[in-house]
């Protein structure tokens, strides 16, 4: 089977997502010390910063990068379901 259920979608997604932050975790604390202490402010006086994690996180979640994230989980999930001897 190569297609993922809705769970497993959202399973790799949501994994991603926090791979993501964990890898851009420098500049998201570049970001956060940016905005603390702010309010309205925040939106033009972090703006490079912001746009910074954006760029950062769309490494990683990005279509292409999703795309590849999934054609390893199927292959994966292949070969394990190929080495379970039928009951």
């Amino acid at each position: 089977m190569n297609a993922l259920s809705r769970r497993e979608e959202e399973t790799l997604l949501k994994t991603t997502k926090a791979r993501a932050l964990k890898e851009c975790d420098p500049i998201v604390k570049e970001f956060a010390e940016c905005a603390a202490g702010r309010t309205v402010t925040v939106a033009w006086a972090c703006r490079d910063k912001y746009k910074k994690v954006e760029e950062c996180m769309m490494q990683y979640t990005c279509p292409e990068a999703m795309a590849v994230v999934r054609e390893e989980y199927l292959r994966l999930r292949n070969q394990q379901e190929a080495s379970v001897p039928p009951s």
